[in-house]
Protein backbone atom coordinates (compact mmCIF):
# COMPACT_ATOMS: atom_id res chain seq x y z
CA UNK A 1 0.00 0.00 0.00
CA UNK A 2 1.65 3.81 -1.42
CA UNK A 3 1.97 6.69 1.01
CA UNK A 4 0.71 9.80 -0.42
CA UNK A 5 4.27 10.91 -0.32
CA UNK A 6 4.76 7.20 -2.23
CA UNK A 7 2.22 8.04 -4.83
CA UNK A 8 3.23 11.50 -5.69
CA UNK A 9 6.84 10.23 -6.68
CA UNK A 10 5.72 7.60 -8.27
CA UNK A 11 3.56 9.61 -10.59
CA UNK A 12 6.60 12.46 -10.90
CA UNK A 13 9.03 9.66 -11.79
CA UNK A 14 7.24 7.64 -14.13
CA UNK A 15 5.91 11.25 -16.31
CA UNK A 16 9.94 12.11 -15.73
CA UNK A 17 8.76 15.11 -14.77
CA UNK A 18 11.62 15.67 -12.32
CA UNK A 19 14.96 13.76 -12.33
CA UNK A 20 16.08 11.16 -9.50
CA UNK A 21 18.43 14.12 -8.16
CA UNK A 22 16.22 16.32 -8.00
CA UNK A 23 13.96 14.00 -5.69
CA UNK A 24 16.64 13.70 -3.51
CA UNK A 25 17.56 16.97 -3.14
CA UNK A 26 13.50 17.97 -2.31
CA UNK A 27 13.13 14.91 0.15
CA UNK A 28 16.37 16.46 1.75
CA UNK A 29 15.19 19.53 2.20
CA UNK A 30 11.76 18.41 3.72
CA UNK A 31 14.15 15.95 6.04
CA UNK A 32 15.82 19.11 7.32
CA UNK A 33 13.19 21.96 7.37
CA UNK A 34 9.97 20.40 7.29
CA UNK A 35 6.83 21.37 5.05
CA UNK A 36 5.01 20.22 2.11
CA UNK A 37 7.55 18.18 -0.72
CA UNK A 38 5.24 19.32 -3.40
CA UNK A 39 5.56 22.61 -2.65
CA UNK A 40 9.09 22.10 -2.32
CA UNK A 41 9.61 20.64 -5.59
CA UNK A 42 8.05 24.05 -7.44
CA UNK A 43 10.02 26.43 -4.85
CA UNK A 44 13.35 25.02 -5.69
CA UNK A 45 12.64 25.35 -9.58
CA UNK A 46 12.47 21.93 -10.45
CA UNK A 47 8.70 21.27 -11.65
CA UNK A 48 6.41 24.73 -12.28
CA UNK A 49 2.96 24.59 -10.68
CA UNK A 50 1.29 24.28 -13.60
CA UNK A 51 3.25 20.97 -14.69
CA UNK A 52 3.00 19.51 -11.27
CA UNK A 53 -1.01 19.75 -11.45
CA UNK A 54 -0.94 18.69 -15.26
CA UNK A 55 0.87 15.25 -13.28
CA UNK A 56 -1.27 14.70 -10.69
CA UNK A 57 -4.37 15.22 -12.78
CA UNK A 58 -3.10 12.49 -15.43
CA UNK A 59 -2.02 10.51 -12.78
CA UNK A 60 -4.98 10.54 -9.87
CA UNK A 61 -7.87 10.99 -12.63
CA UNK A 62 -8.87 14.06 -11.11
CA UNK A 63 -10.05 16.78 -13.29
CA UNK A 64 -8.60 20.30 -13.02
CA UNK A 65 -10.61 23.68 -12.91
CA UNK A 66 -9.42 27.20 -13.81
CA UNK A 67 -10.93 29.27 -11.00
CA UNK A 68 -10.10 32.21 -11.97
CA UNK A 69 -13.03 31.84 -15.14
CA UNK A 70 -15.01 29.94 -12.53
CA UNK A 71 -18.39 32.04 -10.53
CA UNK A 72 -18.62 30.48 -7.00
CA UNK A 73 -22.28 30.68 -5.29
CA UNK A 74 -21.79 32.86 -2.19
CA UNK A 75 -24.14 30.17 -0.19
CA UNK A 76 -21.38 27.38 -0.92
CA UNK A 77 -19.23 29.42 1.20
CA UNK A 78 -21.24 29.03 4.15
CA UNK A 79 -20.11 25.53 4.29
CA UNK A 80 -17.20 25.83 5.10
CA UNK A 81 -15.27 28.69 7.15
CA UNK A 82 -12.48 31.05 6.29
CA UNK A 83 -10.13 29.32 8.47
CA UNK A 84 -10.71 26.30 7.93
CA UNK A 85 -10.27 27.19 3.79
CA UNK A 86 -7.14 28.79 4.50
CA UNK A 87 -5.80 25.91 6.58
CA UNK A 88 -6.29 23.20 3.79
CA UNK A 89 -6.35 25.56 0.89
CA UNK A 90 -9.53 24.52 -0.86
CA UNK A 91 -12.15 26.60 -1.63
CA UNK A 92 -16.38 25.26 -2.45
CA UNK A 93 -16.95 25.09 -5.98
CA UNK A 94 -20.71 23.30 -6.60
CA UNK A 95 -22.61 21.66 -4.44
CA UNK A 96 -25.47 18.50 -6.21
CA UNK A 97 -27.57 16.86 -3.98
CA UNK A 98 -25.75 15.22 -1.02
CA UNK A 99 -22.27 16.06 -3.29
CA UNK A 100 -19.83 19.18 -2.41
CA UNK A 101 -17.37 19.56 -5.24
CA UNK A 102 -14.12 21.36 -3.80
CA UNK A 103 -11.16 22.92 -5.39
CA UNK A 104 -7.84 21.80 -3.83
CA UNK A 105 -4.09 22.76 -4.37
CA UNK A 106 -3.37 19.52 -2.84
CA UNK A 107 -5.77 16.45 -3.96
CA UNK A 108 -3.29 13.88 -1.79
CA UNK A 109 -4.45 15.88 1.59
CA UNK A 110 -6.58 12.90 2.63
CA UNK A 111 -6.99 14.83 6.42
CA UNK A 112 -7.97 17.38 4.92
CA UNK A 113 -11.47 15.69 2.95
CA UNK A 114 -12.14 13.74 6.34
CA UNK A 115 -12.04 17.16 8.06
CA UNK A 116 -14.43 18.12 5.70
CA UNK A 117 -16.72 15.53 5.29
CA UNK A 118 -17.08 15.69 9.15
CA UNK A 119 -17.85 19.19 9.03
CA UNK A 120 -20.43 19.42 6.30
CA UNK A 121 -22.32 15.80 6.49
CA UNK A 122 -21.33 15.71 2.62
CA UNK A 123 -19.70 13.92 0.34
CA UNK A 124 -17.04 15.29 -0.91
CA UNK A 125 -15.73 15.52 -4.86
CA UNK A 126 -12.30 17.13 -5.44
CA UNK A 127 -10.72 18.80 -8.38
CA UNK A 128 -7.11 20.44 -8.31
CA UNK A 129 -6.21 23.80 -8.82
CA UNK A 130 -3.14 26.10 -8.36
CA UNK A 131 -2.43 27.16 -4.32
CA UNK A 132 -2.50 30.72 -6.49
CA UNK A 133 -5.67 30.07 -8.11
CA UNK A 134 -7.19 28.91 -4.57
CA UNK A 135 -5.85 31.65 -2.52
CA UNK A 136 -6.95 34.33 -5.18
CA UNK A 137 -10.43 32.79 -5.13
CA UNK A 138 -10.38 33.21 -0.90
CA UNK A 139 -9.52 36.38 -1.13
CA UNK A 140 -12.21 37.27 -3.67
CA UNK A 141 -14.98 35.48 -2.27
CA UNK A 142 -14.55 35.31 1.36
CA UNK A 143 -13.52 38.61 1.38
CA UNK A 144 -16.89 40.11 0.59
CA UNK A 145 -18.03 38.67 4.17
CA UNK A 146 -16.38 41.70 5.75
CA UNK A 147 -19.66 42.88 6.38
CA UNK A 148 -21.03 39.45 8.15
CA UNK A 149 -17.79 39.47 10.24
CA UNK A 150 -18.03 42.96 11.82
CA UNK A 151 -21.89 42.23 12.83
CA UNK A 152 -20.61 39.54 14.63
CA UNK A 153 -18.10 41.10 16.28
CA UNK A 154 -20.41 44.26 16.91
CA UNK A 155 -22.44 41.59 18.78
CA UNK A 156 -19.79 40.33 20.58
CA UNK A 157 -19.07 43.64 21.78
CA UNK A 158 -22.77 44.16 23.16
CA UNK A 159 -23.17 40.73 24.57
CA UNK A 160 -19.88 42.32 26.54
CA UNK A 161 -21.54 44.97 27.16
CA UNK A 162 -18.26 46.86 26.65
CA UNK A 163 -18.00 50.66 26.91
CA UNK A 164 -17.19 52.27 23.43
CA UNK A 165 -15.18 55.72 24.33
CA UNK A 166 -15.72 58.49 22.30
CA UNK A 167 -13.87 61.61 22.72
CA UNK A 168 -15.02 65.03 21.86
CA UNK A 169 -12.92 67.97 20.90
CA UNK A 170 -13.65 69.77 24.36
CA UNK A 171 -12.67 66.83 26.36
CA UNK A 172 -9.25 67.45 27.98
CA UNK A 173 -8.94 63.83 29.37
CA UNK A 174 -9.05 60.46 28.34
CA UNK A 175 -8.70 57.33 31.28
CA UNK A 176 -5.63 55.27 30.29
CA UNK A 177 -6.98 52.06 32.32
CA UNK A 178 -9.72 52.23 30.56
CA UNK A 179 -8.54 52.56 27.17
CA UNK A 180 -6.21 49.81 27.95
CA UNK A 181 -8.94 47.88 29.03
CA UNK A 182 -11.05 48.49 26.28
CA UNK A 183 -8.47 47.68 23.61
CA UNK A 184 -7.15 44.12 25.08
CA UNK A 185 -10.80 43.01 24.92
CA UNK A 186 -10.95 39.74 22.06
CA UNK A 187 -13.62 41.67 19.36
CA UNK A 188 -11.68 44.80 19.54
CA UNK A 189 -8.73 42.52 18.96
CA UNK A 190 -10.42 40.51 16.11
CA UNK A 191 -11.86 43.72 14.01
CA UNK A 192 -8.21 45.28 14.30
CA UNK A 193 -6.39 41.88 13.44
CA UNK A 194 -9.18 41.57 10.42
CA UNK A 195 -8.27 44.91 8.73
CA UNK A 196 -4.54 43.71 8.36
CA UNK A 197 -4.87 40.97 7.41
CA UNK A 198 -7.18 41.82 4.88
CA UNK A 199 -4.95 44.10 3.88
CA UNK A 200 -1.74 41.66 3.73
CA UNK A 201 -4.15 38.90 1.49
CA UNK A 202 -4.68 41.71 -0.85
CA UNK A 203 -1.21 42.78 -1.33
CA UNK A 204 -1.87 46.10 -0.48
CA UNK A 205 1.23 48.54 0.34
CA UNK A 206 -0.56 50.90 2.58
CA UNK A 207 -3.89 50.40 5.09
CA UNK A 208 -5.73 53.94 5.59
CA UNK A 209 -8.35 54.02 8.72
CA UNK A 210 -10.22 57.00 8.19
CA UNK A 211 -13.13 58.87 10.26
CA UNK A 212 -16.29 59.68 7.97
CA UNK A 213 -19.23 61.49 9.65
CA UNK A 214 -21.06 58.32 10.43
CA UNK A 215 -18.29 55.58 10.01
CA UNK A 216 -14.61 54.27 9.25
CA UNK A 217 -13.54 53.90 6.42
CA UNK A 218 -11.07 51.55 5.31
CA UNK A 219 -8.91 51.74 2.17
CA UNK A 220 -6.16 49.63 1.07
CA UNK A 221 -3.70 50.64 -1.83
CA UNK A 222 -3.30 47.85 -4.24
CA UNK A 223 -0.94 48.46 -7.08
CA UNK A 224 -0.94 51.48 -6.71
CA UNK A 225 -4.66 52.38 -6.58
CA UNK A 226 -6.27 53.04 -3.61
CA UNK A 227 -9.44 50.42 -3.46
CA UNK A 228 -12.35 51.11 -0.41
CA UNK A 229 -13.25 47.96 1.64
CA UNK A 230 -16.12 47.88 4.04
CA UNK A 231 -16.83 50.19 6.52
CA UNK A 232 -16.50 50.34 9.96
CA UNK A 233 -19.89 51.65 12.72
CA UNK A 234 -18.42 54.70 14.05
CA UNK A 235 -18.32 53.90 17.26
CA UNK A 236 -15.66 51.16 17.23
CA UNK A 237 -12.98 54.28 15.39
CA UNK A 238 -12.02 55.14 19.09
CA UNK A 239 -11.12 51.70 20.07
CA UNK A 240 -9.24 50.47 16.43
CA UNK A 241 -7.09 53.52 16.68
CA UNK A 242 -6.33 52.79 20.41
CA UNK A 243 -5.52 49.08 19.37
CA UNK A 244 -3.09 50.22 16.86
CA UNK A 245 -1.51 52.62 19.31
CA UNK A 246 -1.23 50.13 22.00
CA UNK A 247 0.88 47.64 19.58
CA UNK A 248 3.32 50.22 18.20
CA UNK A 249 3.90 51.13 22.05
CA UNK A 250 2.39 54.98 21.23
CA UNK A 251 0.28 57.35 23.79
CA UNK A 252 -3.09 55.87 23.45
CA UNK A 253 -4.12 58.86 25.92
CA UNK A 254 -3.12 61.38 23.07
CA UNK A 255 -5.03 62.41 20.18
CA UNK A 256 -4.05 66.19 19.30
CA UNK A 257 -0.70 65.98 18.14
CA UNK A 258 0.38 63.26 15.42
CA UNK A 259 2.77 60.12 16.40
CA UNK A 260 4.79 57.56 14.50
CA UNK A 261 5.63 54.28 15.53
CA UNK A 262 5.89 50.39 14.22
CA UNK A 263 5.48 46.71 15.00
CA UNK A 264 5.84 43.58 13.41
CA UNK A 265 3.24 40.92 12.81
CA UNK A 266 4.17 36.91 12.09
CA UNK A 267 1.79 35.74 9.42
CA UNK A 268 2.13 32.43 7.66
CA UNK A 269 5.82 32.12 8.97
CA UNK A 270 6.80 35.83 7.03
CA UNK A 271 8.00 38.76 9.12
CA UNK A 272 5.39 41.82 8.26
CA UNK A 273 6.50 45.09 9.52
CA UNK A 274 3.86 48.16 10.14
CA UNK A 275 4.93 51.58 10.10
CA UNK A 276 2.43 53.59 11.27
CA UNK A 277 1.43 57.21 11.25
CA UNK A 278 -1.50 59.06 13.28
CA UNK A 279 -2.84 62.35 12.64
CA UNK A 280 -5.87 64.00 14.12
CA UNK A 281 -8.12 65.40 11.53
CA UNK A 282 -11.70 67.39 12.74
CA UNK A 283 -13.27 63.80 12.93
CA UNK A 284 -11.07 61.96 14.94
CA UNK A 285 -7.39 60.30 14.06
CA UNK A 286 -6.61 59.56 10.67
CA UNK A 287 -4.50 56.50 10.76
CA UNK A 288 -2.21 55.32 7.69
CA UNK A 289 -0.30 51.89 8.16
CA UNK A 290 2.69 51.58 5.55
CA UNK A 291 3.03 47.54 4.87
CA UNK A 292 6.08 46.36 4.81
CA UNK A 293 6.18 42.82 4.08
CA UNK A 294 9.80 41.64 3.01
CA UNK A 295 8.79 38.17 1.56
CA UNK A 296 6.91 40.28 -1.45
CA UNK A 297 10.78 41.52 -1.78
CA UNK A 298 11.88 40.99 -5.55
CA UNK A 299 15.65 41.67 -4.91
CA UNK A 300 16.86 40.93 -8.65
CA UNK A 301 17.94 43.68 -10.74
CA UNK A 302 17.20 41.70 -13.44
CA UNK A 303 13.84 41.35 -12.48
CA UNK A 304 12.41 45.05 -11.99
CA UNK A 305 11.19 45.77 -15.60
CA UNK A 306 14.37 47.65 -17.11
CA UNK A 307 15.06 47.27 -20.76
CA UNK A 308 17.95 45.59 -21.70
CA UNK A 309 20.19 48.79 -22.81
CA UNK A 310 18.88 51.01 -19.27
CA UNK A 311 19.93 47.71 -17.02
CA UNK A 312 23.30 47.70 -18.93
CA UNK A 313 23.94 51.62 -18.19
CA UNK A 314 23.07 50.19 -14.67
CA UNK A 315 25.42 47.32 -14.13
CA UNK A 316 28.12 49.30 -15.62
CA UNK A 317 28.01 52.37 -13.17
CA UNK A 318 27.41 50.45 -9.94
CA UNK A 319 30.33 48.65 -10.65
CA UNK A 320 32.47 51.34 -10.29
CA UNK A 321 34.64 51.75 -6.96
CA UNK A 322 33.64 55.14 -6.31
CA UNK A 323 31.20 58.10 -6.87
CA UNK A 324 27.60 58.42 -6.51
CA UNK A 325 24.27 56.74 -7.79
CA UNK A 326 20.58 58.51 -7.20
CA UNK A 327 17.31 56.87 -7.57
CA UNK A 328 14.63 59.54 -7.71
CA UNK A 329 10.87 59.27 -8.10
CA UNK A 330 7.66 60.19 -5.54
CA UNK A 331 6.71 57.94 -2.44
CA UNK A 332 6.23 54.45 -3.05
CA UNK A 333 7.59 54.16 -6.52
CA UNK A 334 10.19 51.42 -5.43
CA UNK A 335 13.21 53.41 -4.85
CA UNK A 336 14.76 51.45 -1.65
CA UNK A 337 13.98 48.05 -3.63
CA UNK A 338 15.76 49.33 -6.80
CA UNK A 339 19.02 49.84 -4.47
CA UNK A 340 19.03 47.23 -2.72
CA UNK A 341 18.92 45.38 -5.74
CA UNK A 342 21.80 47.22 -7.01
CA UNK A 343 23.29 46.26 -3.89
CA UNK A 344 22.87 42.43 -4.01
CA UNK A 345 24.24 42.60 -7.51
CA UNK A 346 27.58 43.78 -6.62
CA UNK A 347 27.52 42.15 -3.12
CA UNK A 348 30.78 39.94 -2.01
CA UNK A 349 32.43 38.99 0.84
CA UNK A 350 35.18 41.45 -0.40
CA UNK A 351 32.89 44.37 0.25
CA UNK A 352 32.21 46.46 3.18
CA UNK A 353 28.43 47.37 2.95
CA UNK A 354 26.41 49.34 5.59
CA UNK A 355 23.81 50.92 5.14
CA UNK A 356 21.46 53.77 7.34
CA UNK A 357 17.76 53.69 6.88
CA UNK A 358 14.70 54.66 8.25
CA UNK A 359 13.28 52.03 8.46
CA UNK A 360 15.09 49.07 7.08
CA UNK A 361 12.93 48.00 5.05
CA UNK A 362 14.87 44.53 3.78
CA UNK A 363 17.11 42.05 5.69
CA UNK A 364 19.95 41.12 3.76
CA UNK A 365 22.56 38.45 4.62
CA UNK A 366 26.44 39.91 5.36
CA UNK A 367 25.34 43.68 5.18
CA UNK A 368 25.60 46.13 7.98
CA UNK A 369 22.44 48.41 8.65
CA UNK A 370 21.83 50.93 10.89
CA UNK A 371 18.36 52.22 11.53
CA UNK A 372 17.93 56.32 11.81
CA UNK A 373 16.41 57.24 14.65
CA UNK A 374 16.44 61.32 14.61
CA UNK A 375 14.26 61.56 18.19
CA UNK A 376 17.53 60.22 19.45
CA UNK A 377 19.99 62.35 17.52
CA UNK A 378 21.00 59.26 15.20
CA UNK A 379 20.14 60.96 11.63
CA UNK A 380 21.12 60.21 8.16
CA UNK A 381 23.85 63.16 9.03
CA UNK A 382 25.44 61.97 12.08
CA UNK A 383 25.35 58.16 11.07
CA UNK A 384 26.82 59.20 7.92
CA UNK A 385 30.32 60.46 9.84
CA UNK A 386 30.26 57.29 12.08
CA UNK A 387 30.10 55.09 9.21
CA UNK A 388 32.56 56.60 7.49
CA UNK A 389 35.07 55.49 10.44
CA UNK A 390 33.96 51.68 9.48
CA UNK A 391 35.99 51.48 6.54
CA UNK A 392 33.38 51.19 3.74
CA UNK A 393 33.29 50.05 0.07
CA UNK A 394 29.84 51.17 -0.16
CA UNK A 395 27.63 53.32 1.69
CA UNK A 396 23.61 53.29 1.13
CA UNK A 397 21.62 56.13 2.61
CA UNK A 398 18.30 56.08 2.78
CA UNK A 399 17.37 59.27 1.59
CA UNK A 400 18.98 62.71 1.00
CA UNK A 401 16.60 65.05 3.14
CA UNK A 402 19.35 68.12 3.52
CA UNK A 403 22.42 70.04 2.66
CA UNK A 404 24.12 68.15 5.63
CA UNK A 405 23.33 64.92 4.52
CA UNK A 406 23.96 65.37 0.55
CA UNK A 407 27.53 67.49 1.86
CA UNK A 408 28.85 63.82 3.67
CA UNK A 409 27.06 62.08 0.65
CA UNK A 410 28.95 64.01 -2.12
CA UNK A 411 32.53 63.97 0.26
CA UNK A 412 32.16 60.67 0.39
CA UNK A 413 32.16 59.65 -3.18
CA UNK A 414 34.71 61.89 -3.61
CA UNK A 415 37.18 60.21 -1.05
CA UNK A 416 36.76 56.39 -3.04
CA UNK A 417 33.64 55.28 -1.70
CA UNK A 418 30.62 54.26 -3.88
CA UNK A 419 27.69 55.52 -2.60
CA UNK A 420 23.86 54.94 -3.24
CA UNK A 421 21.09 56.87 -2.22
CA UNK A 422 17.26 58.48 -2.85
CA UNK A 423 16.27 62.17 -3.50
CA UNK A 424 12.64 63.23 -3.86
CA UNK A 425 12.59 64.65 -7.34
CA UNK A 426 9.83 63.53 -10.14
CA UNK A 427 12.68 63.32 -13.26
CA UNK A 428 16.44 62.28 -13.45
CA UNK A 429 17.68 65.81 -15.08
CA UNK A 430 15.55 67.62 -12.35
CA UNK A 431 17.67 65.63 -9.65
CA UNK A 432 20.75 67.83 -10.92
CA UNK A 433 18.88 71.36 -10.47
CA UNK A 434 17.62 70.20 -6.80
CA UNK A 435 21.38 69.54 -6.16
CA UNK A 436 22.32 72.61 -6.89
CA UNK A 437 19.22 74.45 -5.14
CA UNK A 438 20.53 72.22 -2.03
CA UNK A 439 23.44 74.50 -1.53
CA UNK A 440 25.84 71.69 -3.50
CA UNK A 441 28.27 73.32 -5.99
CA UNK A 442 28.17 72.43 -9.56
CA UNK A 443 31.52 71.19 -9.54
CA UNK A 444 30.92 69.11 -6.34
CA UNK A 445 28.24 67.63 -7.83
CA UNK A 446 29.78 66.88 -11.63
CA UNK A 447 32.49 65.34 -9.76
CA UNK A 448 30.96 62.74 -7.58
CA UNK A 449 27.81 62.00 -9.72
CA UNK A 450 27.61 58.21 -11.45
CA UNK A 451 24.58 58.41 -12.55
CA UNK A 452 20.64 59.31 -11.90
CA UNK A 453 17.72 56.80 -12.25
CA UNK A 454 14.28 57.75 -11.88
CA UNK A 455 11.38 55.45 -11.61
CA UNK A 456 7.66 54.81 -11.43
CA UNK A 457 5.26 52.11 -10.30
CA UNK A 458 2.78 50.87 -13.22
CA UNK A 459 0.20 48.62 -13.01
CA UNK A 460 0.41 45.57 -15.13
CA UNK A 461 -2.22 44.10 -17.45
CA UNK A 462 -4.12 40.93 -15.88
CA UNK A 463 -2.71 38.12 -18.16
CA UNK A 464 -5.98 36.41 -18.06
CA UNK A 465 -8.79 38.45 -18.86
CA UNK A 466 -6.88 41.43 -21.27
CA UNK A 467 -8.42 41.94 -24.00
CA UNK A 468 -6.53 42.80 -28.00
CA UNK A 469 -8.16 46.06 -28.89
CA UNK A 470 -7.54 49.42 -31.31
CA UNK A 471 -6.79 52.42 -29.80
CA UNK A 472 -7.65 55.99 -31.05
CA UNK A 473 -5.96 57.89 -33.23
CA UNK A 474 -6.66 60.84 -30.56
CA UNK A 475 -4.91 58.75 -27.60
CA UNK A 476 -2.23 57.82 -29.96
CA UNK A 477 -1.56 61.09 -30.78
CA UNK A 478 -1.44 62.47 -26.65
CA UNK A 479 1.62 59.43 -26.40
CA UNK A 480 3.42 60.27 -29.60
CA UNK A 481 2.49 56.74 -31.14
CA UNK A 482 2.28 56.73 -34.88
CA UNK A 483 -0.68 54.39 -35.45
CA UNK A 484 0.23 53.28 -39.09
CA UNK A 485 3.78 52.23 -38.04
CA UNK A 486 2.34 49.71 -35.36
CA UNK A 487 -0.18 48.53 -37.40
CA UNK A 488 0.91 44.85 -36.72
CA UNK A 489 1.47 45.35 -33.48
CA UNK A 490 -1.43 44.15 -30.50
CA UNK A 491 -2.23 46.57 -28.23
CA UNK A 492 -4.16 45.36 -24.52
CA UNK A 493 -6.68 47.19 -22.11
CA UNK A 494 -8.04 46.04 -18.89
CA UNK A 495 -11.12 43.62 -18.44
CA UNK A 496 -11.58 42.62 -15.37
CA UNK A 497 -12.03 38.97 -14.19
CA UNK A 498 -11.75 37.09 -10.49
CA UNK A 499 -8.03 36.85 -10.85
CA UNK A 500 -7.84 40.50 -10.51
CA UNK A 501 -10.66 40.95 -8.64
CA UNK A 502 -12.57 42.82 -11.75
CA UNK A 503 -9.71 45.38 -11.77
CA UNK A 504 -7.96 44.28 -15.12
CA UNK A 505 -4.74 44.90 -13.87
CA UNK A 506 -2.63 42.49 -11.40
CA UNK A 507 1.26 43.39 -9.78
CA UNK A 508 3.26 46.21 -11.13
CA UNK A 509 6.36 46.94 -13.07
CA UNK A 510 9.30 49.94 -13.20
CA UNK A 511 9.49 52.31 -15.72
CA UNK A 512 12.96 54.35 -15.60
CA UNK A 513 14.61 56.74 -17.14
CA UNK A 514 18.67 56.55 -16.50
CA UNK A 515 20.99 59.39 -16.83
CA UNK A 516 24.69 58.56 -17.21
CA UNK A 517 27.20 61.93 -16.18
CA UNK A 518 28.59 61.94 -19.10
CA UNK A 519 31.13 64.09 -19.76
CA UNK A 520 28.51 66.49 -22.34
CA UNK A 521 26.24 66.39 -18.65
CA UNK A 522 28.83 67.25 -16.34
CA UNK A 523 29.57 70.12 -18.71
CA UNK A 524 26.41 71.19 -18.15
CA UNK A 525 26.31 71.02 -14.36
CA UNK A 526 29.46 73.03 -14.04
CA UNK A 527 27.16 75.87 -16.23
CA UNK A 528 24.42 75.69 -14.05
CA UNK A 529 22.32 74.67 -16.92
CA UNK A 530 18.91 74.26 -16.78
CA UNK A 531 16.98 71.55 -16.32
CA UNK A 532 15.41 71.40 -19.73
CA UNK A 533 19.12 72.09 -21.08
CA UNK A 534 20.65 68.71 -19.64
CA UNK A 535 17.05 66.89 -20.83
CA UNK A 536 17.44 67.69 -24.17
CA UNK A 537 21.83 66.64 -23.76
CA UNK A 538 20.43 63.70 -22.42
CA UNK A 539 18.28 62.30 -24.84
CA UNK A 540 20.35 63.40 -27.72
CA UNK A 541 22.99 60.83 -26.26
CA UNK A 542 20.16 58.31 -25.95
CA UNK A 543 17.99 58.83 -22.58
CA UNK A 544 14.99 57.45 -22.96
CA UNK A 545 11.72 59.08 -20.85
CA UNK A 546 9.60 57.75 -18.33
CA UNK A 547 6.52 58.29 -21.14
CA UNK A 548 9.12 56.73 -24.03
CA UNK A 549 10.03 53.69 -21.60
CA UNK A 550 6.09 53.61 -20.28
CA UNK A 551 5.27 53.07 -24.29
CA UNK A 552 7.69 50.14 -24.93
CA UNK A 553 5.84 48.42 -22.17
CA UNK A 554 2.70 49.19 -23.76
CA UNK A 555 3.96 47.57 -27.15
CA UNK A 556 5.42 44.47 -25.38
CA UNK A 557 1.74 43.93 -24.02
CA UNK A 558 2.86 44.49 -20.49
CA UNK A 559 0.26 47.74 -19.64
CA UNK A 560 -2.56 49.64 -21.49
CA UNK A 561 -2.37 53.43 -23.28
CA UNK A 562 -4.97 54.78 -19.92
CA UNK A 563 -1.32 53.27 -17.18
CA UNK A 564 1.13 55.38 -19.11
CA UNK A 565 -0.90 58.13 -19.11
CA UNK A 566 -1.68 58.36 -15.40
CA UNK A 567 1.34 58.04 -14.45
CA UNK A 568 3.66 60.13 -16.49
CA UNK A 569 3.48 63.46 -18.11
CA UNK A 570 4.26 64.68 -21.80
CA UNK A 571 7.43 64.66 -23.01
CA UNK A 572 7.74 68.99 -23.72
Amino acid sequence: MYSLKERLVELLINNKAISKAQLDKALNIQREKGGSLKNILVQSGFITEKDLMSVLSQGLGIPPISLARFKIDQGLLKLIPRDIANKYQIIPVSRVGNMLTVAMADPLNIFAIDDLRSLTGLDIGIIIASQKEVQDAMDQYYGENTREAIEELMKDLKTQEMEIIQVGEAEEKVDSERLFRLVEEAPVVKLTNMILENGIRAKSSDILIEPMENSVRVRYRVDGALKEAESLPKNMHESVVSRIKVMSELNIAERRLPQDGRFRLQINNNNIDFRVSILPSSKGEKVALRVLDKSQGILDIGKLGFSGDDLDKLKKCVSRPHGMILVCGPTGSGKTTTLYSLIKYIHTPEKNIITVEDPIEYQIEGINQVTARPETGLTFASALRSILRQDPDVIMIGEIRDFDTVDIAIKSALTGHLVLSTLHTTTAPGSVVRLVNMGCEPFLISASLIAIVAQRLIRKLCLKCREVYKPGEVLCSKLGINVKKTKDISFYRAKGCGACLNTGYSGRVGICEVLPITPAIRDLVLRRARENEVKQAARNEGMRTLREDGILKVLAGLTSLEEILRVTVADE
